[in-house]
């Protein structure tokens, strides 16, 4: 996994959940090429989280575990040791679900 790897501030290491549709409705098969990245992933490293006005560190409202849903665009693709994840911000972060 992403071991050693830690997220600073409220960012937040993402690790994506694949879909497992890979047909339309009609039956027609897409191509990895033309799928879409997943916007739902599981949280993997959390920061400590971010500085407010008086110098406190508010900390960042998901754990390690969480499922998340993210924005379309959000983060930075990396890849640790072979894998691929996505570093995002806590703003970026729309949901959490079971």
């Amino acid at each position: 996994m992403a071991e050693g790897f830690k997220p600073i501030r409220d960012n937040i290491l993402i690790k994506r959940l694949e879909k497992k549709d890979e047909k339309t409705p009609t039956g027609i098969i897409i191509p990895d090429t033309a799928k879409e990245k997943p916007t739902e992933g599981k949280v993997i490293e959390v920061g400590s989280g971010k500085r407010n006005k008086n110098g406190e560190i508010t900390p960042v409202g998901v754990k390690k575990g969480d499922k998340v849903v993210f924005e379309k665009w959000a983060g930075k693709d990396i890849k640790i040791n072979g894998e691929e994840y996505v570093v995002i911000s806590e703003e970026e972060i729309l949901a959490v679900y079971e």
